[in-house]
């Protein structure tokens, strides 16, 4: 067996481990798979004469692309996204088991990747490296540029962010369909402050494969790119109880077509997941409220 075949082996047998850390990077299953592909580019092309832990190094070039994707992400998020950006867990197209998908998308929730979403690449880095997989801070701080010390800062402030979002309760319903009827009334009357005044900064609009398939983008981040998006427009949705919490349906003929799920924090909204997939309806709680 020469070289390349070896470290081809020995790649696969990391790969599991590699798609985990990019999913929990990047909060995309395919672009979690091209991370990892580059990674194996970069592998290919380098000197691993000197590596004694293979594993180790691995994770450390998977976390490099990573962080050069959340840069590259980050840079243009307050444009609109006219194509479509990679899926959404549990409809990727990598060549993994479903079964596979589905556990790892179970093991980081929707409401982790919002807020992971808003932290900045280096200390998402820092976090899910450290926090998630048990990385040393004197490894980490190599590949964020930063002294172990500064690195592990970085993780303190995004823990911080995690933990409190994960313990500050949710805004009270009332509160939350205040900003519901808000959101409704200034996107129907297509007025652009308004709706930016009620998103956050670093709010993200999400759509399931079944709403892009009838016109919506994938993924959009960013107030401004998210009220572009909606100013003048959901003229015929409706407030609605989304498994208990405020948010908003199309029912043309009293029939669900697409659901609005919002996330609230601190009074803004930070997330937007729109739901059309027939069977995905079929498992919300809904109930149609009265404008």
């Amino acid at each position: 067996m020469d070289e390349q075949d070896w470290l081809a082996e020995r790649f696969e047998e990391n790969r599991g481990h590699l798609r985990a850390v990019a999913y929990r990077m990047l909060g995309s299953l395919s672009e979690a798979d091209d991370a990892v592909q580059e990674s194996w580019l970069r592998l290919s092309r380098s000197d691993t004469d000197g590596v004694e832990n293979l594993g180790g190094f691995l994770t450390t070039v998977v976390a490099r692309v990573c962080l050069d994707m959340l840069r590259s992400r980050r840079s243009r998020r307050e444009e609109p996204l006219d194509a479509h950006l990679p899926e959404a867990a549990g409809t990727g197209t990598g060549g993994t088991e479903p079964e596979d998908e589905a556990l790892l998308a179970d093991s980081v929730g929707p409401a982790l990747l919002v807020v992971l979403d808003m932290l900045a690449p280096a200390e998402r880095l820092a976090f899910v490296l450290h926090d998630m997989f048990a990385v040393p801070f004197d490894q980490i701080a190599p590949i964020v540029g930063r002294s172990p010390a500064a690195t592990r800062q970085l993780a303190s402030r995004a823990r911080r962010r995690v933990h409190g979002a994960a313990t500050v309760p949710g805004a009270d319903l009332a509160h939350q369909r205040r900003v519901v009827d808000a959101f409704l009334a200034a996107s129907r009357h297509g007025d652009f402050d308004a709706l930016v005044a009620l998103l956050d900064p670093d709010v993200v609009l999400r759509a399931d494969s079944a709403a892009v398939q009838a016109g919506a983008s994938t993924e959009i981040h960013g107030a401004s790119a998210v009220a572009t998006t909606f100013a003048g427009r959901a003229r015929a949705a409706r407030p609605a109880l989304v498994n208990g919490s405020a948010g908003a349906v199309w029912a043309p003929g009293g029939r669900p077509r697409v659901v609005f799920d919002f996330t609230m924090s601190d009074g803004k909204i930070v997330a937007i997941e729109l739901f059309a997939d027939p069977e995905r309806l079929r498992q919300l709680d809904l109930a149609v409220l009265d404008d």
